[in-house]
């Protein structure tokens, strides 16, 4: 099989956590390798996020990383829709000079739907998609400043023009259905994973001392990109009225620089506790796992998560997850067996079952467990394995419109 990825904003080498990079970069880079390690080639198009990236990267024999020159670098991810007929037409361009037709294209994220459906049409051949999250979802949870019209009408159409879609979970299926009145059988529920292996139980005195961390500490864990959308003021106002001593807070993900770092700053120093609040920002993974050794419960506050994969990889290591009902969390939080899903997008309950998991080492260590266990039914084996098979089954049997 020959796969063309298309991911216009999201390139799978930068390093999650920063602005506009996330779960989706890695759901890419660890599927893509792991397509290629079957035998099929496999080439991701993405921007140039970087005047030194070289155009293509040979991530390994059969995966290759192509990026396009479409728009300035530092572009906004609200500007790029201006430049997607650019990106198109350079694909295609690539694609004839290379003489490398593929058999099936998979887009991530709408402004990538765009592309893909118009290669399918170029090129004869079917396309599947992720959105990984829905315009209308996310303004229904948290109405945002930078809302785009253009946004929503776009995912309808591509929806409804698209071969097959991929969801994270049984939420976006039913939400795709409803909002596009679509067939059930053209959507998949193919969930991310987890590398067990890299993310696993790890003693927390030994983490702690790697990451010079006092023993005597509580710690809460947030991991993941620095936006409203995410509900970390809940989580630092919990932090204002939390009844534990020697407790705190460690976010992970942001640029230094960023608004709404500052806005959250200001939040804490506003409440009097920006002492108990440390923003580390964007760490690597091979660093990022002794985080979450070190911590001794997870919190995700989310307004709104299509799937939530730091939840997944806190759980993987053996830690407790607190996290708001929305979306895709359900899957992996199970209520009361591996961490505690929050009805409300307020401090209250989230402080509740917060000081419950920090005052019970006994509950917390057998929900870690629970935790773990339940890690392993979620891996990038299991969800290579059924995107490849999905692959297979839709370029053998689908009739292209």
């Amino acid at each position: 099989m020959n796969l063309g990825i298309i991911s216009v904003h999201g390139c799978p080498i930068r390093q999650a956590g920063i602005k506009d990079v996330g779960g989706m970069n890695v759901y890419l880079l660890e599927t893509a390798k792991r397509i290629a390690d079957f035998g099929n080639k496999v080439d991701i198009f993405t921007r140039r996020h970087d005047p030194k990236d070289p155009q293509i990267i040979n991530i390994n024999d059969n995966l290759r990383l192509i990026h396009i020159d479409s728009g300035p670098v530092d572009a906004e991810k609200k500007e790029l829709f201006s430049y997607i007929n650019i990106f198109t037409k350079k694909v295609i361009k690539i694609i004839e000079h290379e003489n490398n037709f593929y058999d099936i294209f998979s887009s991530h994220y709408w402004l990538s739907g765009i592309v893909g459906n118009d290669l399918s049409k170029q090129f004869h051949v079917p396309h599947v998609t992720s959105f990984h999250t829905l315009n209308d979802l996310k303004q229904k949870a948290f109405p945002l400043d930078e809302f785009l019209p253009i946004r929503s009408k776009y995912e309808s159409l591509i929806a409804k023009k698209v071969d097959h879609i991929i969801v994270w979970s049984n939420h976006e299926k039913k939400s795709l259905i409803s909002l596009y009145n679509l067939d059930p059988e053209k959507i998949s529920i193919i969930p991310p994973g987890v590398n067990i292996k890299k993310f696993q139980e790890r003693d927390i005195k030994f983490c702690r001392n790697y990451l010079n961390i006092s023993l005597d500490k509580r710690i809460i864990l947030f991991v993941g990109r620095l936006e409203k959308l995410k509900g970390i003021d809940i989580l630092i106002k919990v932090m204002a009225t939390i009844e534990i001593l020697d407790v705190q807070l460690f976010i992970v993900g942001g640029e230094g620089n960023s608004p709404e770092i500052k806005r959250l700053k200001d939040l804490a120093i506003k409440l009097n506790v920006r002492e108990k609040i440390l923003f580390l920002g964007s760490i690597p993974q091979d660093e990022l796992i002794y985080y979450y050794g070190s911590s001794d419960i997870c919190v995700l506050p989310s307004y709104y998560e299509s799937f939530g994969l730091a939840a997944l990889e806190a759980a993987a290591c053996g830690k407790p997850v607190v996290a708001s009902r929305v979306g895709g969390l359900p899957s992996i939080v199970i209520d009361g067996k591996t961490g505690y899903l929050i009805n409300w997008k307020c401090p209250g309950p989230f402080q509740e079952k917060i000081e419950i998991l920090l005052n019970n080492d006994l509950l917390r260590k057998k929900l870690g467990k629970n935790a773990r266990s339940h890690s392993k039914n979620l891996t990038w084996d299991k969800s290579t394995s059924s995107i490849i098979k999905l692959i297979n089954e839709i370029t053998s049997s689908v009739v292209l419109k």
